[in-house]
């Protein structure tokens, strides 16, 4: 590999945006993969010439007869212009794109590669379609800035966000306030979603993703709707693996050894790329869609064997909802309650919030993914619902959610659910965990806001996302209803107002008959239910 040069590519603008071309050895002219970053193309996540960023490196291609081209996003590094996060990384990555085609070194066969932030650039230069853009490869990148990576259920993912603005130089208050990072759903924001523009998609992307990475939802989103609704080009030609891993390395007392990072991944990039920039006859279409990772117990050092890769043809595979419904006992049956009249109400005080103890986030401070909840103390408003001890395996994979009945004394709140596999030796392993902020339990629209009327139950769902599970024998199912998660969620002041005084809020959960508050699991063996 030799010295990179920097060198500039000329936007449709005038803007010159900086990168690093790294060249093989030899004469070209040779196919090119591009990253566009906005960590900084001399950075310490291209320090190491063999990674760069959670995938394949400038050595590795390179040695693989490609160029590798890192390249700062416009106002990052080198590159000129202002620096407004993803808002014109359609448009410039269409241009990077042609203009790597049309360079000496290249023959005009360009790829693009990701993980994260430069995940969702490689997604965005993807929607604007450049003719010479062949392939993607993507790694741990959310489908929509607000939605996916912003808010979940309407609730700012306030510790991940406020520290990643922070990282790229940005001040996090300011940026929040701006019509590209509000709750709602807007004109401004969503011309730069993924979502919106996956119709004008039109090549093969590889997407990879972890079931305790903070962008799981979006991973699989993108893969469904490209494999099965795709435009020309790109429907069935999708790939997708899960694996058991986060956005960084994971926290607890669970471990997967061998397949808990994303880097498992390395070894399909340059094969996807060989594939559909240089023709290899290597067998990476031939092979299923989709291989996911079912996961099971995995105590460090004492994995269970029922831990495995599954192959499948689509996402998700074949299941079976069931409910679990919960009870004012504590109990989580498969049982319906038949009971007229049954609730619970907790104070939920926002100036006392629940602490985040692991879950699906970036940053690594309150550790990331299946963390001991049992690190939580028992609290009146912190409600959890266990199965009795399992007399056979729960299998499930696919989309979780909460089916909530829910009120509260006042205009506003949140609710949160979690999903936990707890042990028979009592560790509670966080699977998953998400909110609904109550006025936007009808969506983001702005159209369909709507405040709660004080003490009158709604019924809201909680989308948990995806994972795929074996509750083993002797485990139990647990369901935790709680109002906060912080800091990793901003607390709801409870006002339905953000510049009112924050106040304690009463909230009520129903379990009765005409409100069967449920968790809804998709089992895929249905031998599996246990009551």
């Amino acid at each position: 590999m030799t010295k990179p040069a920097e060198v500039w590519a000329e936007m449709r603008d005038g803007v010159r945006l900086a990168a690093n071309v790294y060249l093989p050895a030899g004469s070209g002219p040779w196919p090119v993969v591009v990253t566009r970053t906005p960590y900084l193309k001399d950075g310490p996540f291209y320090a190491d010439p063999r990674s760069a960023a959670g995938v394949d490196g400038p050595q590795l291609y390179n040695d693989h007869g490609y160029v590798f081209i890192v390249q700062d996003v416009r106002g990052r590094g080198h590159s000129q212009g202002h620096y407004s996060p993803f808002s014109d990384d359609i448009a410039d990555g269409y241009d990077t794109i042609e203009w790597a085609a049309a360079q000496s070194w290249s023959n005009g066969k360009i790829g693009i590669t990701g993980a994260s932030a430069m995940g969702i650039t490689a997604n965005l230069a993807a929607i604007g379609a450049p003719p010479h853009l062949l392939a993607a490869f993507t790694v741990v990148s959310p489908l929509d800035r607000s939605e996916s990576s912003t808010y979940t259920g309407g609730v700012l993912r306030q510790a991940d966000m406020e520290r990643w603005l922070g990282f790229v130089g940005l001040d996090a208050g300011g940026t929040l306030a701006s019509p590209g990072f509000r709750p709602t759903s807007d004109v401004f924001s969503d011309r730069s979603e993924m979502s919106q523009g996956l119709k004008y998609v039109r090549i093969p992307m590889y997407h990879v993703g972890g079931w305790y990475d903070a962008f799981d939802e979006g991973t699989l989103e993108k893969f469904v709707w490209l494999q099965n609704r795709g435009a020309e080009g790109a429907r069935g030609q999708q790939k997708l693996l899960m694996t058991p891993s986060g956005h960084g390395p994971l926290a607890g007392d669970l471990a997967y050894p061998g397949a808990d990072r994303t880097e498992v991944a390395g070894q399909q990039e340059l094969r996807w790329f060989d594939h559909w920039l240089k023709g290899a006859d290597n067998g990476v279409m031939d092979e299923p869609p989709v291989s996911y990772f079912m996961m099971a117990s995995a105590r460090r050092g004492a994995a269970s064997d029922k831990n495995r890769f599954v192959p499948s043809g689509d996402w998700p595979p074949a299941a079976h909802e069931v409910r679990y419904y919960p009870s004012p006992d504590g109990g989580l049956s498969l049982d319906a309650p038949t009971v007229r009249q049954s609730k619970i109400s907790y104070r939920f005080d926002p100036a006392a919030p629940v602490a985040t103890v692991g879950g699906s986030t970036i940053w690594s401070d309150f550790g990331i993914g299946p963390m001991d909840q049992r690190k939580i103390p028992i609290r009146a408003d912190y409600l959890r619902f266990k199965t009795e001890p399992l007399a056979r395996d729960v299998s499930i994979a696919g989309p979780i959610s909460v089916d909530l009945y829910a009120a509260t004394d006042g205009a506003d709140t949140d609710f949160m659910a979690k999903l936990v596999d707890v042990y028979p030796d009592g560790y509670e392993a966080l699977v998953l965990d998400a909110p609904i902020r109550a006025q936007y339990r009808q969506g983001r629209d702005p159209a369909l806001l709507k405040m709660m009327t004080p003490g009158v139950p709604e019924r809201m769902r909680i989308d948990l996302w995806d994972t795929a599970l074996t509750f083993e024998k002797g485990h139990r199912i647990e369901l935790v209803i709680t109002s906060s998660n912080s800091p990793r969620f901003a607390v709801n002041p409870n006002t339905g107002d953000p510049t009112a005084k924050p106040r304690v809020a009463v909230n009520t959960i129903y379990l009765d008959r005409d409100h069967p508050t449920a968790l809804v699991l998709p089992l895929v063996y249905l031998e599996g239910a246990s009551r």
